[in-house]
């Protein structure tokens, strides 16, 4: 897949009117996952995007600590700003289940179990917990 590609994708599953529009979005998104996802995952994650997606995922310092869900969803609105949280929370479920889409079932699980509860639902997937 190519950057423009890529691009386009998340201007259609967002539904926003401009290219401009779904590549901030799209940044913006890469940018706070590449704080998230490590290891063997983020490699993996890396070699599926087109390059320019790559850099942007890998640049990023993870950190020791993930964010919750919400605080994820914070993260992007401060790289789209003037954003609502509505907005950033839209953002970011289109870029993340377009990510999960790209890296498969078996990459996307592994990335969900290295974060803190509450992101499934921004990949597109239902929480499940188990009963006692």
């Amino acid at each position: 897949m190519q950057w423009q590609q890529l691009i386009e994708q998340v201007r259609y599953s967002g539904r926003y009117a401009t290219g401009e529009e779904a590549e901030d979005v799209l940044r913006a998104v890469l940018t706070v996952l590449g704080s998230h996802v490590s290891g063997d995952e983020r490699c993996e994650l890396a070699r599926l995007l087109p390059v320019e997606a790559a850099t942007i995922l890998t640049a990023q310092i993870p950190l020791t600590e993930p964010l919750t869900a919400p605080g994820f969803v914070d993260a992007v609105a401060g790289h789209l700003p003037p954003c609502t949280g509505p907005e950033a929370r839209w953002a970011t479920s289109t870029v993340l289940c377009l990510i999960a889409q790209l890296a498969g079932e078996d990459l996307s699980l592994r990335m969900l179990s290295e974060l803190p509860r509450g992101y499934a639902l921004l990949f597109g997937r239902a929480e499940l917990t188990a009963t006692a």
